[in-house]
């Protein structure tokens, strides 16, 4: 499996309810010479029994989003690798040769519930983004394997990983926002309320950026 193109690693945890869906979108790229990697962080459902069936390689890790990707990341054979949120979907025309002659960047997003509060956060989420060369882990960040390894991967943090990345591979480069969209899950806004949900990620990039410690973050964003 040496020199594939690209490995997509998804993190999971207790994503039985998804992983299934998530996977099956991606067989046809699986066919096409895609490796598939699912990294569990102690799941208690069946995400690793139905990932099984339809990944590359699935294994385990310590939970936190960082923590997996990271190991997803150093069993990965690509050359690129692709970082997806189980609830994320890849454009169906997407390919491996769209990334290319890039060194990173991701996706815009399109949300995937119907009125116009969510195209509005949609259009406001890709312009942000592309406007600041941040990019989130909704938008399925990508990036050359040799550039992920030289910057050392994804810090140790618990929240805001993907922000504090992009954060270091734009100071080696801007990123490239690909044309199509991702489509991701509408259920953070569906179960935390829209306006609370925009206020709070609004607040906590802020924060962020103003120098609040992630671990603080993360107490707040995951309460329980």
């Amino acid at each position: 499996m040496a020199g594939l193109p690209l490995s997509i690693v998804i993190p999971v945890l207790n994503e039985g309810a998804e992983i299934t869906s998530c996977l099956q979108c991606l067989q046809g790229l699986r066919q096409a010479g895609v490796e598939l990697i699912v990294v569990d962080g102690g799941s208690s459902d069946d995400s690793v029994a139905r990932a099984s069936a339809q990944a590359d390689l699935v294994i385990s890790s310590p939970s936190g989003r960082s923590l997996q990707m990271n190991a997803g990341a150093a069993e990965a054979c690509g050359n690129y690798l692709l970082f997806l949120h189980c609830d994320t979907r890849l454009p169906d025309e997407f390919s491996s040769l769209w990334l290319s002659d890039n060194d990173w960047g991701f996706f815009p997003v399109k949300l995937r519930g119907a009125g116009w509060a969510f195209r509005v956060i949609e259009r406001a989420m890709s312009y942000r983004a592309r406007l600041s060369g941040i990019g989130t882990g909704d938008q399925a960040l990508f990036v050359r394997r040799d550039m992920f390894n030289q910057i050392g991967g994804f810090a140790a943090i618990p929240l805001m990983e993907d922000v504090e990345i992009c954060r270091r591979l734009k100071a080696l480069c801007p990123p490239r926002v690909l044309p199509s969209p991702v489509e991701t899950s509408v259920r953070r806004w569906q179960q935390r309320g829209i306006v609370n949900t925009v206020l709070q990620m609004w607040w906590l990039r802020l924060a962020f950026f103003l120098g609040v410690s992630p671990a603080r973050l993360a107490r707040q964003y995951y309460p329980e």
